[in-house]
Protein backbone atom coordinates (compact mmCIF):
# COMPACT_ATOMS: atom_id res chain seq x y z
CA UNK A 1 0.00 0.00 0.00
CA UNK A 2 1.51 3.31 -1.05
CA UNK A 3 0.62 6.78 0.27
CA UNK A 4 -1.94 7.35 -2.50
CA UNK A 5 -3.82 4.15 -1.67
CA UNK A 6 -3.53 4.89 2.04
CA UNK A 7 -5.33 8.22 1.49
CA UNK A 8 -8.20 6.39 -0.24
CA UNK A 9 -8.40 3.48 2.22
CA UNK A 10 -7.97 5.76 5.22
CA UNK A 11 -11.09 7.68 4.19
CA UNK A 12 -12.97 4.40 3.71
CA UNK A 13 -11.92 3.23 7.17
CA UNK A 14 -12.96 6.52 8.78
CA UNK A 15 -16.36 6.15 7.07
CA UNK A 16 -16.64 2.57 8.29
CA UNK A 17 -15.82 3.54 11.90
CA UNK A 18 -18.19 6.55 11.79
CA UNK A 19 -20.99 4.31 10.42
CA UNK A 20 -20.24 1.65 13.04
CA UNK A 21 -20.53 4.13 15.91
CA UNK A 22 -23.48 6.04 14.43
CA UNK A 23 -25.55 2.89 13.87
CA UNK A 24 -24.23 0.83 16.79
CA UNK A 25 -27.59 0.59 18.55
CA UNK A 26 -28.94 -1.48 15.64
CA UNK A 27 -26.41 -4.20 16.49
CA UNK A 28 -27.06 -6.80 19.18
CA UNK A 29 -25.02 -5.60 22.16
CA UNK A 30 -23.59 -9.04 23.05
CA UNK A 31 -22.43 -11.58 20.44
CA UNK A 32 -24.00 -14.96 19.68
CA UNK A 33 -20.73 -16.86 19.25
CA UNK A 34 -19.32 -19.80 21.22
CA UNK A 35 -15.66 -20.05 22.35
CA UNK A 36 -13.44 -21.04 19.41
CA UNK A 37 -15.80 -19.52 16.81
CA UNK A 38 -13.05 -17.62 15.01
CA UNK A 39 -10.34 -20.17 14.19
CA UNK A 40 -12.37 -22.15 11.61
CA UNK A 41 -13.19 -18.88 9.81
CA UNK A 42 -9.59 -18.01 8.98
CA UNK A 43 -6.68 -19.80 7.32
CA UNK A 44 -4.28 -21.94 9.33
CA UNK A 45 -1.23 -19.88 8.37
CA UNK A 46 -0.41 -16.37 7.22
CA UNK A 47 -0.68 -15.99 3.40
CA UNK A 48 2.55 -16.30 1.39
CA UNK A 49 1.33 -13.76 -1.19
CA UNK A 50 -0.20 -10.39 -0.37
CA UNK A 51 -3.98 -10.01 -0.29
CA UNK A 52 -5.90 -6.90 -1.31
CA UNK A 53 -7.35 -4.36 1.11
CA UNK A 54 -10.83 -5.29 -0.18
CA UNK A 55 -10.32 -8.91 0.89
CA UNK A 56 -9.23 -7.88 4.37
CA UNK A 57 -11.96 -5.25 4.67
CA UNK A 58 -14.73 -7.74 3.73
CA UNK A 59 -13.61 -9.99 6.56
CA UNK A 60 -14.23 -7.32 9.22
CA UNK A 61 -18.01 -7.79 9.04
CA UNK A 62 -17.73 -11.50 8.27
CA UNK A 63 -15.23 -12.60 10.94
CA UNK A 64 -14.61 -9.85 13.50
CA UNK A 65 -17.94 -8.11 14.09
CA UNK A 66 -19.90 -11.30 14.88
CA UNK A 67 -17.57 -11.76 17.88
CA UNK A 68 -17.54 -8.17 19.19
CA UNK A 69 -19.18 -7.07 22.42
CA UNK A 70 -20.30 -3.54 21.59
CA UNK A 71 -18.96 -1.50 24.53
CA UNK A 72 -20.14 1.77 22.98
CA UNK A 73 -23.72 0.64 22.43
CA UNK A 74 -26.30 2.63 24.43
CA UNK A 75 -27.59 -0.80 25.55
CA UNK A 76 -24.27 -1.68 27.22
CA UNK A 77 -24.55 -1.26 31.01
CA UNK A 78 -21.85 -3.71 32.18
CA UNK A 79 -18.56 -3.19 34.06
CA UNK A 80 -17.70 0.53 33.97
CA UNK A 81 -17.70 2.74 30.86
CA UNK A 82 -14.95 2.55 28.24
CA UNK A 83 -14.51 6.09 26.94
CA UNK A 84 -14.71 6.92 23.25
CA UNK A 85 -14.91 10.10 21.21
CA UNK A 86 -14.09 11.20 17.67
CA UNK A 87 -11.30 13.62 18.72
CA UNK A 88 -9.59 10.79 20.63
CA UNK A 89 -9.87 8.45 17.62
CA UNK A 90 -8.27 11.09 15.39
CA UNK A 91 -5.46 11.59 17.91
CA UNK A 92 -4.84 7.82 17.95
CA UNK A 93 -4.46 7.90 14.16
CA UNK A 94 -1.85 10.62 14.54
CA UNK A 95 -0.12 8.64 17.31
CA UNK A 96 0.11 5.62 14.99
CA UNK A 97 1.30 7.82 12.14
CA UNK A 98 4.11 9.44 14.11
CA UNK A 99 4.91 5.99 15.47
CA UNK A 100 7.55 7.04 17.98
CA UNK A 101 8.59 4.93 20.98
CA UNK A 102 8.85 7.58 23.67
CA UNK A 103 10.91 5.93 26.40
CA UNK A 104 13.13 8.99 26.93
CA UNK A 105 13.03 12.71 26.22
CA UNK A 106 15.51 12.28 23.37
CA UNK A 107 13.46 9.43 21.85
CA UNK A 108 10.86 12.09 20.99
CA UNK A 109 10.86 15.33 22.99
CA UNK A 110 7.23 16.26 22.14
CA UNK A 111 5.99 12.86 23.34
CA UNK A 112 7.50 13.41 26.80
CA UNK A 113 6.81 17.12 27.18
CA UNK A 114 3.17 17.03 26.05
CA UNK A 115 2.49 14.23 28.55
CA UNK A 116 3.98 16.24 31.44
CA UNK A 117 1.90 19.30 30.54
CA UNK A 118 -1.32 17.33 29.89
CA UNK A 119 -1.04 15.65 33.30
CA UNK A 120 -0.64 19.11 34.85
CA UNK A 121 -3.77 20.26 32.95
CA UNK A 122 -5.70 17.24 34.17
CA UNK A 123 -4.36 17.59 37.72
CA UNK A 124 -5.57 21.20 37.80
CA UNK A 125 -8.98 20.14 36.45
CA UNK A 126 -9.49 17.85 39.49
CA UNK A 127 -7.89 20.44 41.75
CA UNK A 128 -4.99 18.25 42.90
CA UNK A 129 -2.68 19.77 45.51
CA UNK A 130 0.26 21.64 43.97
CA UNK A 131 2.76 18.96 45.11
CA UNK A 132 1.37 16.50 42.58
CA UNK A 133 2.05 18.80 39.62
CA UNK A 134 5.32 18.97 37.71
CA UNK A 135 5.05 22.70 36.94
CA UNK A 136 8.37 24.26 36.04
CA UNK A 137 10.32 22.97 39.01
CA UNK A 138 8.00 20.77 41.10
CA UNK A 139 9.05 17.55 42.84
CA UNK A 140 5.94 15.68 41.72
CA UNK A 141 4.25 15.10 38.40
CA UNK A 142 2.05 12.87 36.32
CA UNK A 143 2.50 9.99 33.92
CA UNK A 144 0.17 8.00 31.65
CA UNK A 145 0.07 4.28 32.49
CA UNK A 146 -1.73 1.59 30.50
CA UNK A 147 -4.22 0.79 33.26
CA UNK A 148 -5.03 1.38 36.92
CA UNK A 149 -3.63 -2.09 37.67
CA UNK A 150 -0.24 -0.89 36.41
CA UNK A 151 -0.44 2.30 38.47
CA UNK A 152 -1.18 0.33 41.65
CA UNK A 153 1.71 -2.04 40.96
CA UNK A 154 4.14 0.83 40.28
CA UNK A 155 3.09 2.56 43.52
CA UNK A 156 3.46 -0.64 45.54
CA UNK A 157 6.91 -1.43 44.10
CA UNK A 158 8.12 2.14 44.71
CA UNK A 159 6.79 1.98 48.29
CA UNK A 160 8.52 -1.37 48.79
CA UNK A 161 11.90 -0.05 47.61
CA UNK A 162 11.53 3.04 49.79
CA UNK A 163 10.70 1.11 52.98
CA UNK A 164 13.44 -1.50 52.43
CA UNK A 165 16.07 1.26 52.13
CA UNK A 166 14.69 3.00 55.22
CA UNK A 167 14.65 -0.12 57.38
CA UNK A 168 18.13 -1.12 56.18
CA UNK A 169 19.54 2.25 57.23
CA UNK A 170 17.92 1.93 60.68
CA UNK A 171 18.65 -1.80 61.19
CA UNK A 172 21.65 -2.75 59.03
CA UNK A 173 21.66 -6.25 60.58
CA UNK A 174 18.45 -7.17 58.70
CA UNK A 175 18.81 -8.63 55.20
CA UNK A 176 16.53 -7.55 52.36
CA UNK A 177 14.88 -10.99 52.44
CA UNK A 178 14.13 -10.67 56.16
CA UNK A 179 12.59 -7.22 55.65
CA UNK A 180 10.54 -8.43 52.64
CA UNK A 181 9.14 -11.25 54.75
CA UNK A 182 7.74 -8.75 57.25
CA UNK A 183 6.21 -6.24 54.82
CA UNK A 184 2.42 -5.93 54.66
CA UNK A 185 0.21 -4.03 52.21
CA UNK A 186 -3.45 -3.21 52.91
CA UNK A 187 -6.62 -2.52 50.94
CA UNK A 188 -10.37 -2.58 51.50
CA UNK A 189 -12.25 -5.88 51.25
CA UNK A 190 -14.05 -4.07 48.39
CA UNK A 191 -10.82 -3.15 46.53
CA UNK A 192 -10.25 -4.35 42.97
CA UNK A 193 -8.50 -7.72 42.55
CA UNK A 194 -5.63 -5.90 40.80
CA UNK A 195 -4.45 -4.63 44.22
CA UNK A 196 -4.06 -8.19 45.48
CA UNK A 197 -2.34 -9.03 42.20
CA UNK A 198 0.13 -6.17 42.68
CA UNK A 199 1.08 -7.62 46.09
CA UNK A 200 1.45 -11.06 44.51
CA UNK A 201 3.84 -9.67 41.85
CA UNK A 202 5.60 -7.56 44.49
CA UNK A 203 6.05 -10.68 46.67
CA UNK A 204 4.59 -9.05 49.80
CA UNK A 205 1.75 -10.01 52.12
CA UNK A 206 -1.56 -8.19 51.64
CA UNK A 207 -4.44 -7.94 54.09
CA UNK A 208 -8.04 -6.87 53.55
CA UNK A 209 -9.30 -4.14 55.85
CA UNK A 210 -13.00 -4.75 56.60
CA UNK A 211 -15.35 -2.12 55.18
CA UNK A 212 -18.29 -0.68 57.13
CA UNK A 213 -22.00 -0.94 56.29
CA UNK A 214 -21.58 1.63 53.49
CA UNK A 215 -18.79 -0.56 52.01
CA UNK A 216 -16.16 2.06 52.93
CA UNK A 217 -13.00 1.67 54.98
CA UNK A 218 -12.82 4.03 57.96
CA UNK A 219 -9.81 5.03 60.05
CA UNK A 220 -10.57 2.83 63.09
CA UNK A 221 -10.71 -0.33 60.94
CA UNK A 222 -7.27 0.39 59.44
CA UNK A 223 -5.80 1.32 62.83
CA UNK A 224 -7.00 -1.96 64.35
CA UNK A 225 -5.21 -4.16 61.76
CA UNK A 226 -2.07 -1.98 61.85
CA UNK A 227 -1.81 -2.28 65.64
CA UNK A 228 -2.22 -6.07 65.48
CA UNK A 229 0.39 -6.44 62.74
CA UNK A 230 2.95 -4.14 64.35
CA UNK A 231 2.56 -6.06 67.62
CA UNK A 232 3.35 -9.24 65.65
CA UNK A 233 6.59 -7.70 64.35
CA UNK A 234 5.34 -7.00 60.83
CA UNK A 235 6.10 -3.82 58.85
CA UNK A 236 3.03 -2.09 57.35
CA UNK A 237 4.22 -0.11 54.30
CA UNK A 238 1.41 0.44 51.75
CA UNK A 239 -2.31 1.18 51.79
CA UNK A 240 -4.43 1.38 48.66
CA UNK A 241 -7.52 3.53 49.26
CA UNK A 242 -10.32 3.16 46.73
CA UNK A 243 -12.57 5.97 45.57
CA UNK A 244 -15.43 4.39 43.62
CA UNK A 245 -15.09 0.65 44.29
CA UNK A 246 -15.84 -1.75 41.43
CA UNK A 247 -18.72 -3.61 43.12
CA UNK A 248 -20.79 -0.59 44.23
CA UNK A 249 -18.83 2.66 43.79
CA UNK A 250 -18.22 3.23 47.52
CA UNK A 251 -15.58 5.63 48.84
CA UNK A 252 -12.94 4.95 51.47
CA UNK A 253 -12.73 7.69 54.11
CA UNK A 254 -9.55 9.49 53.06
CA UNK A 255 -9.76 12.18 55.74
CA UNK A 256 -9.57 9.48 58.43
CA UNK A 257 -7.14 7.14 56.63
CA UNK A 258 -4.65 9.73 55.35
CA UNK A 259 -3.37 11.02 58.70
CA UNK A 260 -2.96 7.44 59.98
CA UNK A 261 -0.88 6.49 56.92
CA UNK A 262 1.25 9.63 57.26
CA UNK A 263 1.83 9.04 60.98
CA UNK A 264 2.69 5.35 60.48
CA UNK A 265 5.01 6.01 57.51
CA UNK A 266 2.75 4.05 55.15
CA UNK A 267 2.58 4.95 51.44
CA UNK A 268 -1.03 5.82 50.61
CA UNK A 269 -2.04 5.21 47.00
CA UNK A 270 -5.50 6.27 45.81
CA UNK A 271 -7.22 4.20 43.13
CA UNK A 272 -10.05 6.29 41.67
CA UNK A 273 -10.05 4.46 38.33
CA UNK A 274 -13.72 5.13 37.53
CA UNK A 275 -14.79 7.88 39.93
CA UNK A 276 -11.81 10.18 39.36
CA UNK A 277 -13.24 11.70 36.17
CA UNK A 278 -16.22 13.06 38.16
CA UNK A 279 -13.87 15.17 40.30
CA UNK A 280 -13.68 17.71 37.44
CA UNK A 281 -17.20 18.74 38.54
CA UNK A 282 -17.02 21.04 41.60
CA UNK A 283 -20.08 19.35 43.16
CA UNK A 284 -18.22 15.99 43.25
CA UNK A 285 -14.74 17.27 44.12
CA UNK A 286 -15.36 16.79 47.87
CA UNK A 287 -15.13 13.03 47.24
CA UNK A 288 -11.38 13.58 46.73
CA UNK A 289 -10.87 15.53 49.97
CA UNK A 290 -7.92 13.94 51.80
CA UNK A 291 -5.86 13.46 48.62
CA UNK A 292 -3.38 15.86 50.23
CA UNK A 293 -2.29 12.96 52.50
CA UNK A 294 -1.61 10.59 49.59
CA UNK A 295 1.73 9.72 48.00
CA UNK A 296 0.19 8.73 44.67
CA UNK A 297 -3.17 9.13 42.95
CA UNK A 298 -4.60 7.48 39.85
CA UNK A 299 -7.71 7.62 37.69
CA UNK A 300 -8.65 6.51 34.17
CA UNK A 301 -9.62 9.15 31.61
CA UNK A 302 -10.16 6.08 29.39
CA UNK A 303 -13.17 5.13 31.52
CA UNK A 304 -15.22 8.29 31.78
CA UNK A 305 -13.42 11.25 30.21
CA UNK A 306 -13.98 10.47 26.50
CA UNK A 307 -10.36 9.40 25.89
CA UNK A 308 -10.15 5.99 24.21
CA UNK A 309 -8.24 3.18 25.93
CA UNK A 310 -5.45 3.22 27.01
CA UNK A 311 -4.90 6.30 29.11
CA UNK A 312 -4.58 5.87 32.89
CA UNK A 313 -3.38 9.02 34.64
CA UNK A 314 -1.10 8.67 37.67
CA UNK A 315 0.45 11.38 39.83
CA UNK A 316 3.12 11.19 42.54
CA UNK A 317 4.18 13.77 45.09
CA UNK A 318 7.84 12.81 44.78
CA UNK A 319 8.87 11.53 41.38
CA UNK A 320 12.24 10.55 42.88
CA UNK A 321 10.34 7.74 44.69
CA UNK A 322 9.55 6.16 41.30
CA UNK A 323 12.82 6.87 39.54
CA UNK A 324 14.68 5.72 42.66
CA UNK A 325 12.98 2.34 42.40
CA UNK A 326 13.19 1.73 38.64
CA UNK A 327 16.20 3.61 37.29
CA UNK A 328 18.74 1.74 35.18
CA UNK A 329 20.97 3.60 32.72
CA UNK A 330 22.54 1.46 29.97
CA UNK A 331 24.70 3.49 27.60
CA UNK A 332 22.36 2.92 24.61
CA UNK A 333 19.49 4.71 26.44
CA UNK A 334 21.53 7.67 27.71
CA UNK A 335 21.35 11.15 26.19
CA UNK A 336 23.15 14.40 26.95
CA UNK A 337 20.14 16.24 28.43
CA UNK A 338 19.25 13.67 31.05
CA UNK A 339 21.35 15.09 33.87
CA UNK A 340 20.20 18.68 33.27
CA UNK A 341 17.24 18.27 35.62
CA UNK A 342 15.03 19.80 32.91
CA UNK A 343 13.86 16.56 31.36
CA UNK A 344 11.79 13.57 32.36
CA UNK A 345 12.59 10.10 31.05
CA UNK A 346 9.29 8.30 31.49
CA UNK A 347 10.86 4.85 31.20
CA UNK A 348 11.78 5.25 34.89
CA UNK A 349 8.12 5.75 35.82
CA UNK A 350 6.69 2.51 34.44
CA UNK A 351 7.13 -1.26 33.96
CA UNK A 352 7.66 -1.37 30.15
CA UNK A 353 10.45 0.49 28.39
CA UNK A 354 8.50 1.55 25.27
CA UNK A 355 5.48 3.81 25.31
CA UNK A 356 3.03 5.26 22.78
CA UNK A 357 2.31 8.96 22.26
CA UNK A 358 -0.85 8.70 24.38
CA UNK A 359 -0.94 12.33 25.52
CA UNK A 360 -2.14 13.35 22.03
CA UNK A 361 -5.54 11.86 22.90
CA UNK A 362 -5.77 13.96 26.05
CA UNK A 363 -4.66 17.09 24.21
CA UNK A 364 -7.28 16.65 21.45
CA UNK A 365 -10.12 15.78 23.85
CA UNK A 366 -9.41 18.46 26.46
CA UNK A 367 -9.20 21.13 23.77
CA UNK A 368 -12.14 20.02 21.61
CA UNK A 369 -14.59 19.38 24.48
CA UNK A 370 -13.26 21.93 26.96
CA UNK A 371 -13.72 21.42 30.69
CA UNK A 372 -17.39 22.44 30.39
CA UNK A 373 -18.14 19.86 27.69
CA UNK A 374 -16.56 17.10 29.79
CA UNK A 375 -18.41 18.21 32.92
CA UNK A 376 -21.70 18.06 30.99
CA UNK A 377 -20.89 14.49 29.86
CA UNK A 378 -20.30 13.39 33.47
CA UNK A 379 -23.40 15.17 34.77
CA UNK A 380 -25.61 13.64 32.08
CA UNK A 381 -24.47 10.12 33.02
CA UNK A 382 -25.14 10.81 36.70
CA UNK A 383 -28.63 12.18 35.88
CA UNK A 384 -29.36 8.98 33.96
CA UNK A 385 -28.22 6.74 36.83
CA UNK A 386 -30.58 8.60 39.19
CA UNK A 387 -33.35 8.16 36.62
CA UNK A 388 -32.76 4.39 36.68
CA UNK A 389 -32.56 4.39 40.49
CA UNK A 390 -35.91 6.22 40.61
CA UNK A 391 -37.52 3.60 38.32
CA UNK A 392 -36.21 0.77 40.52
CA UNK A 393 -37.49 2.44 43.70
CA UNK A 394 -41.01 2.74 42.23
CA UNK A 395 -41.24 -1.07 41.93
CA UNK A 396 -41.67 -2.65 45.37
CA UNK A 397 -40.38 -6.02 44.08
CA UNK A 398 -36.87 -4.54 43.86
CA UNK A 399 -34.35 -3.02 46.25
CA UNK A 400 -31.38 -0.63 45.84
CA UNK A 401 -28.31 -2.14 47.51
CA UNK A 402 -25.87 0.77 47.80
CA UNK A 403 -26.04 4.56 47.68
CA UNK A 404 -26.09 5.88 44.11
CA UNK A 405 -23.39 8.57 44.04
CA UNK A 406 -22.16 8.58 40.43
CA UNK A 407 -23.16 6.53 37.37
CA UNK A 408 -23.64 3.07 38.92
CA UNK A 409 -26.83 1.58 40.36
CA UNK A 410 -26.69 -1.67 42.36
CA UNK A 411 -30.09 -3.34 42.57
CA UNK A 412 -31.76 -6.72 42.96
CA UNK A 413 -35.11 -8.43 43.31
CA UNK A 414 -36.08 -8.85 46.97
CA UNK A 415 -35.54 -12.56 47.50
CA UNK A 416 -32.88 -15.21 47.18
CA UNK A 417 -29.55 -15.07 45.38
CA UNK A 418 -30.78 -17.90 43.10
CA UNK A 419 -33.72 -15.72 42.01
CA UNK A 420 -31.36 -12.85 41.11
CA UNK A 421 -28.95 -15.17 39.32
CA UNK A 422 -31.90 -16.38 37.25
CA UNK A 423 -32.94 -12.79 36.50
CA UNK A 424 -29.45 -11.83 35.34
CA UNK A 425 -29.28 -14.96 33.17
CA UNK A 426 -32.58 -14.09 31.49
CA UNK A 427 -31.40 -10.49 30.90
CA UNK A 428 -28.10 -11.53 29.34
CA UNK A 429 -29.61 -14.44 27.39
CA UNK A 430 -32.08 -12.04 25.74
CA UNK A 431 -29.10 -9.88 24.61
CA UNK A 432 -31.15 -6.69 24.39
CA UNK A 433 -28.98 -5.09 27.08
CA UNK A 434 -25.82 -6.27 28.85
CA UNK A 435 -25.17 -6.28 32.63
CA UNK A 436 -22.73 -7.93 35.04
CA UNK A 437 -23.23 -8.80 38.73
CA UNK A 438 -21.30 -8.33 41.94
CA UNK A 439 -21.41 -9.66 45.49
CA UNK A 440 -22.16 -7.24 48.32
CA UNK A 441 -21.49 -9.24 51.48
CA UNK A 442 -23.60 -12.37 50.97
CA UNK A 443 -25.98 -10.81 48.42
CA UNK A 444 -25.87 -11.44 44.66
CA UNK A 445 -26.47 -8.00 43.13
CA UNK A 446 -27.01 -6.67 39.60
CA UNK A 447 -24.90 -3.68 38.54
CA UNK A 448 -26.36 -1.12 36.12
CA UNK A 449 -23.56 1.20 34.91
CA UNK A 450 -24.23 4.16 32.60
CA UNK A 451 -21.58 3.61 29.93
CA UNK A 452 -22.07 4.84 26.38
CA UNK A 453 -21.34 8.41 25.29
CA UNK A 454 -24.59 8.30 23.27
CA UNK A 455 -26.89 6.78 25.93
CA UNK A 456 -30.10 8.76 26.50
CA UNK A 457 -33.11 8.72 28.78
CA UNK A 458 -35.03 6.58 26.23
CA UNK A 459 -32.43 3.79 26.52
CA UNK A 460 -32.75 3.85 30.32
CA UNK A 461 -36.54 3.57 30.09
CA UNK A 462 -36.23 0.73 27.58
CA UNK A 463 -33.73 -1.12 29.80
CA UNK A 464 -35.97 -0.80 32.86
CA UNK A 465 -39.13 -1.93 31.01
CA UNK A 466 -37.18 -4.90 29.66
CA UNK A 467 -35.81 -5.86 33.10
CA UNK A 468 -39.22 -5.34 34.70
CA UNK A 469 -40.96 -7.58 32.14
CA UNK A 470 -38.32 -10.33 32.49
CA UNK A 471 -38.75 -10.11 36.29
CA UNK A 472 -42.54 -10.54 35.90
CA UNK A 473 -42.07 -13.62 33.67
CA UNK A 474 -39.45 -15.05 36.00
CA UNK A 475 -41.51 -14.57 39.17
CA UNK A 476 -44.48 -16.37 37.57
CA UNK A 477 -42.47 -19.47 36.66
CA UNK A 478 -40.54 -19.24 39.96
CA UNK A 479 -43.75 -19.30 42.02
CA UNK A 480 -45.22 -22.15 39.92
CA UNK A 481 -42.07 -24.26 40.31
CA UNK A 482 -41.89 -23.58 44.03
CA UNK A 483 -45.58 -24.45 44.52
CA UNK A 484 -45.03 -27.73 42.69
CA UNK A 485 -42.15 -28.56 45.03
Amino acid sequence: MDAAEFRKRGKEMVDYVADYLEKIEKRQVFPDVEPGYLRPLIADCAPQDPESFEDVFKDIEKIIMPGVTHWHSPYFFAYFPAASSFPALLADMLCGGIGCVGFSWAASPACTELETVMLDWLGKMVNLPEEFLAGKDGQGGGVIQGSASEATLIALLAARTKIIRQVQSEKPELTETEIMGRLVAYASDQAHSSVERAALIGAVKIKNVPSDDTFSVCGSALKKVLDEDKAAGLIPFFFCATLGTTPCCSFDKLLELGPICNKENIWMHIDAAYAGSAFICPEFRHLLNGVEFADSFNFNPHKWLLVNFDCSAMWVKKRSDLTGAFKLEPLYLQHHHQESGLVTDYRHWQIPLGRRFRSLKLWFVLRMYGVKGLQEHIRKHIRLSHQFEHLVLQDERFEICAEVVLGLVCFRLKGSNELNEALLKSINDAKKIHLVPCHLREKFVLRFAICSRTVESTHIKFAWQHISQLATDLLKTWEQNHHQQ
